[in-house]
């Protein structure tokens, strides 16, 4: 939309680029599909690592989150949904890396959940967050991009712009 045009809205993404878009947003979801099944099948043999909160109930509400962003990400198409799958990717792979490299110990409630050892399921989980972190970050990137693009497009057309003809 130029600053020459009528008042009719922007014009919608092309089919290819819309595409791409869909196509994450199933990626995004698919991966923190795979972090729920994952941390859901894993939490009853972590009910024994405690402090005051159980490891086991850390990863169901990690499970129950991850659920509930795929489900966003999937039928909420907005910002906030991808805002929080990205958080949830970001901050679920930062957790896995640290607890599998450092010995942090226990932290008030939560228990000591250094695990050095690398298996299949945690691989998986790796894998499956670091991809929904890439998708994420696409889908929040294009939100950006297409709302910088409409306040471009509504400040020119009130007249404030210096390129209004």
């Amino acid at each position: 939309m130029t600053a020459t045009s009528s008042n009719q809205p922007p014009a919608a993404h092309s089919p290819a680029y819309r595409a791409v878009q869909v196509g994450a947003r199933v990626l995004s979801a698919g991966g923190l599909a795979v972090n729920a099944y994952v941390h859901a099948a894993l939490s009853g043999d972590y009910d024994r690592v405690s402090a005051g909160i159980s490891q086991g109930d850390l990863f169901r509400v990690e499970a129950g989150l991850a659920a509930l962003g795929a489900l966003l990400v999937l039928v909420g198409w907005r910002a906030v949904s991808d805002a929080f799958a990205w958080l949830l990717s970001a901050a679920g792979l930062a957790l896995l890396l640290v607890y599998a490299f450092v010995d942090v110990g226990e932290l008030g409630p939560f228990p000591d959940m250094y695990e050095p050892g690398w298996f299949d399921d945690k691989r998986l989980a790796v894998v499956a967050l670091s991809f929904t972190l890439v998708m994420s970050t696409f889908l929040l990137v294009s939100h950006t991009r297409r709302s910088r693009r409409l306040s471009e497009d509504v400040w020119l057309e009130t007249g404030r712009g210096k390129w209004r003809r």
